[in-house]
């Protein structure tokens, strides 16, 4: 699968409830056991089973330049080894996960999927013109 959006994220962009420059948007980063529904995926326990690392990390420096998403690299610190780190999961953090919902599945990652082994993974966005992603 490329890079998507979830189709309810997408509703939510349309209809102004999501800020990608203002609001708390963060990255979780997930197995390669996931496999993404974007038309019924809604909310973070629709994902969570399958988060890999220390959990979710809020994105940091973002911007929206010409209708293009950006932020600052984002790493996961000592992964635990034995699975397969395939993606990562956008989604707004409300502070309740059950109404946190998902927005962006970015798998055009350099060097992923990755085979975890207690390293630290680190996430560099894309520094062409499409950075994580653009509408």
């Amino acid at each position: 699968m490329a890079n998507s959006l979830y189709a309810r994220g997408k509703q939510r962009m349309l209809e102004k409830l999501i800020s990608f420059k203002d609001d708390d948007i963060q990255a979780l980063l997930v197995s390669a056991d996931y496999t993404p529904d974007l038309s019924t995926h809604e909310f973070l326990p629709d994902v969570q089973a399958y988060a890999l690392g220390s959990g979710a990390k809020p994105l940091a420096n973002k911007t929206t330049t010409l209708g293009v998403f950006d932020a600052s690299d984002v790493t996961w610190l000592q992964v635990a080894g034995g699975a397969t780190a395939k993606a990562v999961v956008l989604f707004k953090n409300t502070g309740v996960a059950g109404t946190s919902p998902l927005l962006g599945y970015i798998d055009t990652i350099t060097g992923f999927p990755v085979a975890t082994n207690g390293s630290d993974i680190t996430v560099q966005w894309d520094n062409g013109a499409f950075k994580i992603f653009t509408l």
